[in-house]
């Protein structure tokens, strides 16, 4: 298994720039492995934030794993920007498969 390093909530008014500056925090930590961002329910567009997290990665130049859930709004268009974004980012179905994801992901980056 693996153990958590920081939990963000970046709350239902999250963007682009929130999302980025979350990245930029989370990374500032030289013992975070991997990111698991896991984003459900209604209040947030999950196309909003894939384009957020997209937007994320580029700009803090990401080097390690990414998985990502999401669930809720708009769904299936936020799952094709991060299909399509040309970036490596992992897809989970829910958050047990996410948590699964992310430590093997971490684990093979080590």
């Amino acid at each position: 298994g693996g153990m958590p390093a920081n939990f963000l909530d970046v709350g239902g008014g999250a963007d682009e720039a929130k999302v980025t500056a979350a990245f930029k925090l989370l990374l500032s930590d030289p013992q975070v492995q991997a990111v698991l961002v896991n984003i459900f329910g209604g209040i947030m567009r999950c196309d909003i934030i894939a384009a957020g997290i997209i937007a994320a990665a580029k700009q803090v130049d990401l080097k390690v794993p990414l998985v990502v859930r999401l669930e809720g709004t708009n769904v299936e268009q936020g799952k094709a920007l991060l299909r399509n974004s040309g970036l490596p980012i992992i897809p989970a179905d829910d958050l047990g498969d996410a948590a699964r994801k992310v430590v093997a992901a971490a684990k093979k980056a080590a």
